[in-house]
């Protein structure tokens, strides 16, 4: 799948500043989580991976006891469990996720991040944060420049990556499993691998492997 040029956003850093100051209800959950537990990250969740992946995962936010805690995407919380069990199964990840940043799990062609990076309050952040981050994804996604996959990790997630390529959230399909053509790369939906998720069964480690299984046949037919 061959690489167009680059869109404007890869002149913007990728990965904002510890201290983003754009997102005025985020910056005071930091300060709050900051002043209560000094000891964590507490600032935007930095992309993980590999730079010359060509897989991106994109999830929502960072958790508040996950990444803000960790420093690391998805790492310390339930989704995070599953996510990396699924990437070690399949063949994007390589040593053990034992939910610490320093346990030495590497991505093998494949980055994580994630649509809005700071913790929100309640996971959920809202419209106006989400597009104010959204340079930051827009710029992650052109700074890799053999990437060719990206799977969402939710709809809102879908939708996001979508607007940074400058399109409308109805050229692809949602729900689990949902794909299409993102510009130059192709997009793969899955439902969140939340617990609630999985606890419903409305997500099971089958349907998220398949997932990636299909991320895999892409990437060996490319």
């Amino acid at each position: 799948m061959p690489r167009t040029d680059p869109a404007p956003a890869a002149a913007l850093d990728p990965e904002p500043p510890r201290d983003c100051p754009i997102c005025t209800r985020l910056v005071a959950y930091r300060a709050a989580n900051r002043a209560a537990h000094p000891d964590w990250w507490n600032g935007p969740a930095p992309s993980f991976g590999d730079p010359n992946a060509r897989l991106l995962v994109v999830g929502l936010a960072p958790g508040r006891t996950g990444a803000n805690r960790t420093g690391r995407p998805f790492t310390g919380d339930f989704a995070g469990v599953l996510l990396y069990e699924t990437l070690l199964k399949t063949g994007f990840a390589r040593g053990r996720y034992a939910a610490r940043p320093d346990d030495g799990l590497q991505l093998v062609d494949c980055m994580i991040t994630n649509a809005v990076r700071c913790a929100p309050p309640g996971n959920k952040p809202e419209t106006r944060e989400e597009t104010s981050c959204r340079p930051f994804l827009a710029a992650r996604i052109a700074a890799l420049p053999r990437l060719q996959v990206i799977v969402t990790l939710g709809d809102v997630a879908r939708r996001n990556v979508l607007r940074a390529l400058g399109l409308k959230t109805s050229a692809g399909a949602a729900g689990h499993g949902g794909r299409c053509e993102a510009g130059p790369y192709a997009l793969i939906n899955s439902y969140h691998c939340s617990r609630l998720n999985t606890n419903t069964g409305r997500l099971t480690p089958a349907m998220f492997e398949a997932v990636f299984e299909t991320a895999k046949a892409l990437l060996d037919r490319a």
